[in-house]
């Protein structure tokens, strides 16, 4: 009873109420027929919330979001097809669909004219300009008694993921020195320094043929080495992000944390688009997978979708132990937060493996209350470990940056 109760609208509260006042009075006046109205009153609502409660049956729910992978700022579809078997028809229904407040609120439908065994397809449009991974639904049904005494909602259906990526900025391109061409089985990629020989050799394994060892490599380097038969060559880029807690400032979307997001997303489309096989590391360790140019956008929709939900680590350190044959010889181009005198091991190791070695610092105190901007400092901090490297605040432009970083010169101590 008590559930029953609690769903009564305002309206059918007034019933009650006006029900019960009538009795008291017409037992202190004497009016039996002011006994029978207050009766009828408290007994309509009373009827109808039972009514409404006893029904079992629910619609059926099918939600299709087309795309569930989409950039922030860009607009999806939700699909809702709501059926029902049932014989007797439901007259109206009001259902809506539970969608989180950053992709735009409620989403209310009226479905009117339902007789036996309907079917009705709505859709509504969802929009976020912050990235995230949102769950949509489950629709809720409202079932209604028709004097409007009693309204109960009712989940119905499943839910859905929908993930909203990083905003990504086009980038000019930018000359990567120190790199070379190679052609294979794909079209010419660019390639970080190194030679076709050191490339084309692998260390031995057990079960090659003896006749592929490649003798002058082997008395080189010391250990038994084999050709590689038809290699491709492809070229490969290490995307880091900074995303330490330690050197970002602000809170939210209004910290610093977010705009580099922006820059690494921007970057690994930029060098997927150039022909680069792209992963994604950040202070946890990597976070997406690499495909070549031949496996399409396949490599940064890994990047994208991990950018998506990427929060701020509680790492004190850049230690992100890669291996070497994911970022040795390759492009790095790394995102970073402020500068900490603990980087600066970190920073010279990968610069040591990296062929070319490209630095987005941002001037994060700039997002601090006391707005001290220290983002030249942290990047010619950067610079001095033979990094090509340039620094953006809050009003600065990314592609600009970006232009001014392929300018950029490398000073300062050697790559060891």
């Amino acid at each position: 009873m008590r559930r029953h109760l609690s769903s009564l609208t305002l309206r059918g509260r007034a019933f009650l109420a006006a029900g019960a006042t009538a009795v008291v009075c017409a037992i202190g006046f004497g009016q039996p027929a002011l006994t029978r109205v207050g009766v009828l009153m408290m007994t309509l609502p009373l009827l109808a919330a039972l009514v409404v409660g006893r029904r079992k049956h629910d619609p059926e729910v099918v939600r299709t979001v087309w795309p569930r992978l989409l950039r922030a700022g860009e607009t999806a579809r939700i699909d809702l097809t709501i059926s029902s078997d049932r014989k007797r028809a439901d007259g109206a229904l009001l259902v809506e669909d539970t969608v989180p407040y950053a992709l735009g609120g409620r989403a209310r439908f009226v479905l009117q004219g339902l007789g036996g065994a309907w079917e009705r397809t709505v859709s509504y449009p969802v929009r976020s300009d912050l990235r995230g991974r949102y769950v949509v639904g489950p629709v809720v049904a409202r079932l209604a008694d028709p004097f409007g005494l009693v309204e109960r909602r009712r989940p119905i259906g499943g839910t859905a993921q929908l993930t909203v990526t990083p905003r990504v900025v086009p980038l000019p391109s930018i000359p990567l020195t120190g790199g070379w061409q190679g052609a294979g089985e794909h079209r010419p990629q660019a390639f970080a320094s190194g030679s076709a020989e050191d490339v084309s050799v692998r260390e031995y394994r057990r079960g090659d043929d003896l006749r592929r060892v490649h003798w002058r490599s082997s008395a080189r380097i010391g250990e038994l080495m084999v050709r590689r038969e038809e290699q491709p060559w492809e070229a490969h880029a290490t995307v880091l992000l900074d995303n330490r807690r330690l050197a970002h400032r602000g809170q939210g979307p209004a910290s610093s944390l977010e705009p580099a997001v922006i820059a690494a997303a921007s970057v690994a489309v930029h060098l997927e688009q150039h022909g680069y096989a792209v992963q994604l590391c950040t202070a946890d360790g990597l976070g997406g997978g690499t495909a070549g140019p031949g496996a399409g956008a396949l490599g940064a929709e890994r990047a994208l979708e991990h950018l998506a939900v990427v929060e701020m680590s509680h790492r004190t350190t850049l230690d992100v132990g890669w291996s070497g044959e994911q970022a040795r010889g390759g492009v790095v181009v790394a995102v970073l937060g402020g500068f900490l005198p603990d980087d600066t091991a970190a920073l010279r190791r990968i610069r040591h493996d990296a062929g070319v070695a490209l630095a987005l610092v941002f001037d994060v105190g700039q997002w601090a209350p006391t707005r001290e901007g220290l983002g030249g400092a942290a990047a010619a901090a950067v610079t001095s470990l033979a990094w090509r490297a340039t620094s953006l605040g809050p009003r600065d432009q990314l592609d600009a940056s970006w232009r001014e970083l392929g300018r950029a010169p490398v000073r300062g101590g050697a790559r060891g």
